[in-house]
């Protein structure tokens, strides 16, 4: 009986050895999941930082443009009235 017992305290031994191991190896690799996951945050809020100053600035020059459009506009229908105010001093 007492062999038997240091035998299967043996094999205990063992078994709680491997499973340590084990536990480490995967506290370990967590440990890199995490510096991973924390870097990989970091830089998609970066990502996400830099995409909305382009959005913005894309919004300011899709407005500007619009601005600078209708400016155009308005000031070729003033050349186009001058245009004809002058045609119409020149032939009375």
């Amino acid at each position: 009986g007492l062999s038997e017992l240091r035998a299967r305290r043996e094999e205990l031994s063992g078994r709680i050895r491997a499973e340590e191991a084990e536990r480490g190896r995967l506290q370990a690799r967590i440990a890199t999941l995490s510096r991973r996951l924390s870097d990989t945050s970091e830089s998609l809020a970066g990502l996400r930082s830099t995409r909305a100053h382009i959005d913005r600035t894309i919004a300011e020059m899709d407005l500007a443009s619009g601005q600078i459009l209708d400016n155009s506009q308005t000031l070729l229908d003033v050349l186009k009235k001058e245009m004809g105010d002058l045609g119409k001093t020149i032939d009375p």
